[in-house]
């Protein structure tokens, strides 16, 4: 058995010092695949940088957050666009709408948006899509450019009407440690289990969103690929599968989006 963590920020100054030994953690744990997430332009050529120098073991993604959508006008698309033609670049993102935390202003993140859908529509990659509080004119950016766009709801934390427009939409849905929390999550637990197999991935979202419920919490509340295996175990209860059935069908279903073939078997931690 093998997972695959599609959303982890591998470039954070968290892990500065020790980045080596969390790529080597996630293997031992069984994580046989990372896709490290691009929050800027730059951050996207720092990822594009990891995935080199780990082949077939960690894969990246190029885009603008919406946090940075200030930082991407037109003069920047040609950058885009020459990182998305790498073959270690996997998807177009981390991109979308952020309501909830504005840290740019809306018609900032609406043309940002915009202008990734395009380039993401050249490229015929997958998009790693982020919303939050945003789901109107999110789903309405989408719908602009009809079939031609296809990827996977990042982090999601919406409710039912919100999973349904999306699965609707032909989109992948994933699923984090928010999952695992008592509180926040709750709703995520009574949901999960609609995701048809083969829409489902996994992700840590990595440094951010520590399983709550994870044994032996690390002081620094730091999140890993390591810990993707806990994740991977409360999806499967929640939807009454073994964790290598979920496991199977998460790693198959992320391969199949993003194009990323097996490596070498790995062994799953029990």
């Amino acid at each position: 058995m093998e997972l695959l963590d599609i959303g982890i920020n591998l470039t954070h100054d968290t892990y500065a010092e020790d980045r080596a030994a969390v790529i080597a953690r996630a293997r031992d744990a069984g994580i046989a695949q990372l896709i490290v997430t691009g929050a800027t332009l730059d951050s996207s050529a720092a990822a594009l940088e990891l995935a080199r120098a780990h082949p077939h073991q960690l894969y990246a993604t190029a885009g603008v957050h919406p946090h940075h959508a200030a930082e991407l006008g037109p003069d920047q698309l040609p950058r885009l666009r020459a990182l998305l033609a790498e073959p270690g670049i996997v998807a177009a993102g981390e991109c979308g709408l952020d309501y909830f935390r504005d840290y740019s202003p809306r018609t900032a993140q609406r043309a940002a948006f915009a202008l990734q859908l395009g380039v993401a529509a050249e490229s015929g990659k997958p998009l790693f899509l982020h919303q939050r509080d945003a789901h109107a004119d999110f789903t309405a950016a989408l719908r602009e450019h009809g079939g031609a766009l296809h990827g996977v709801a990042h982090c999601f934390t919406g409710g039912e009407a919100e999973l349904a427009v999306y699965l609707e939409m032909g989109l992948h849905i994933g699923i984090t440690g928010w999952i695992c929390d008592e509180r926040r999550g709750r709703q995520l637990q009574e949901l999960v289990s609609r995701i048809p197999a083969g829409r489902l991935l996994l992700e840590t979202d990595g440094p951010y969103l520590l399983p709550r419920d994870l044994p032996s919490r690390p002081a620094t509340r730091r999140n890993e690929p390591a810990y993707l295996v806990h994740i991977a175990a409360t999806v499967a209860r929640l939807r009454g599968e073994t964790l290598a059935e979920c496991a199977a069908h998460t790693t198959a279903a992320a391969r199949r989006l993003f194009g990323i073939p097996a490596p070498a078997a790995v062994k799953l931690q029990p």
